[in-house]
């Protein structure tokens, strides 16, 4: 069976416009005002935060969803991007999207796994077995209890952005089996595929995605765990050489927008909003794992050694790291094994 999978893409998206205003502020003792369904609309302009480069795909598909967004609404909404960490990174985005410090911002779930456990669900090691069956996931209940805890934080998912399968690079050695791991210094995204590289037997540390470069360039670590599409455009080839296919995880992204933002939207315009993130997420489904495989063509042609593990091998991968399974239940409780269950039924 292929690595990247023989499944083409799922088309379906998960449709959230009859998603009603959530419950304004969360925790602590405070009183719970009932945010209003939709606003009086008008002239209305959004600031949209994302920590990836511009020429990202999902950079790209940021500014499809603007100019949908401006086109469907007849240029009455209008939202203006923020890219490359410019207003936030990606460590403090969330915070700020919760506390409307910006209307939106398109961030991992291993982000979002800080304040909501059950995001790490993505980060599973090998939970995963093809792109098809992430989106049938989502569709398949696990988007609607995700949506459901962040509607705790008076948050609204506007797209299930697919970002593609991630990866191991590094600049010391090919690593084919868990062993070679051993002696590495890398880089983790987030906290369960931080726990993934231990298990594989490597030192995982954590930081921001735009402080790869330079702690592998300056030798602070020796590599890294993202999808190939994230080492083009972060030129990660100019300081690794050998590139590990092993399709572990798949850390999807979401666009998620303050519910006192999305509120300021008449009814009218919040429809023509959510169109407008149900074409980019089909968009997204369809090409993702085309662009995973044009971004692995291009490192190769930048000069990375790239090692795919062949199928047979996979088992002593995912023998490796099921331990992090039962991490994340752990930190996940209930709901972790729901979304366990979900993406294991048949």
């Amino acid at each position: 069976m292929d690595m990247w999978s023989k499944f083409s893409k799922a088309a379906v998206a998960v449709s959230l416009t009859a998603v009603v205003a959530l419950a304004a502020g969360c925790g602590g003792g405070a009183k719970k005002a009932a945010a209003p369904a939709s606003g009086a609309g008008g002239k209305i302009t959004y600031k949209l935060a994302y920590a990836l480069p511009a020429s990202h795909p999902l950079g790209k598909a940021a500014d499809s969803f603007i100019a949908k967004v401006k086109d469907k609404t007849h240029g009455e909404v209008t939202i203006t991007p923020y890219p490359a960490g410019q207003l936030y990174n990606d460590k403090s985005m969330n915070d700020a999207i919760m506390s409307g410090g910006v209307d939106m911002g398109l961030n991992s779930v291993g982000r979002w796994a800080t304040i909501i456990p059950a995001m790490e669900v993505f980060d599973v090691p090998f939970l995963f077995p093809s792109y098809e069956k992430v989106d049938q996931a989502i569709d398949g209940g696990m988007g609607e209890k995700l949506t459901a805890e962040l509607k705790k934080k008076n948050v609204r998912p506007i797209i299930w952005a697919d970002y593609g399968f991630v990866q191991f690079g590094n600049a010391k050695k090919e690593i084919k089996k868990p062993a070679d791991f051993a002696g590495l210094k890398m880089r983790g995204y987030s906290e369960l595929s931080s726990e993934t590289i231990k298990a594989l037997g490597g030192s995982p540390v954590t930081m921001g995605a735009g402080e790869v470069y330079m702690a592998i360039q300056r030798g602070v670590i020796d590599g890294q765990s993202s999808g190939t599409t994230a080492m083009l455009e972060r030129k990660m080839f100019e300081v690794t050489k050998y590139l590990t296919i092993t399709n572990h995880a798949y850390p999807e992204f979401i666009l998620a927008m303050s519910e006192k933002s999305y509120a300021k939207m008449s009814a009218e315009q919040q429809k023509a909003f959510m169109e407008a993130a149900k074409e980019v997420q089909s968009d997204l489904r369809k090409n993702s794992k085309n662009e995973d495989l044009k971004a692995l063509a291009a490192l190769k042609e930048k000069g990375m050694q790239a090692y795919v593990v062949p199928e047979a091998d996979l088992k002593e991968w995912q023998k490796a790291t099921r331990p992090v399974w039962d991490i994340f239940i752990k930190h996940a409780g209930k709901l972790g094994q729901e979304l366990i269950d979900i993406c294991t039924k048949n």
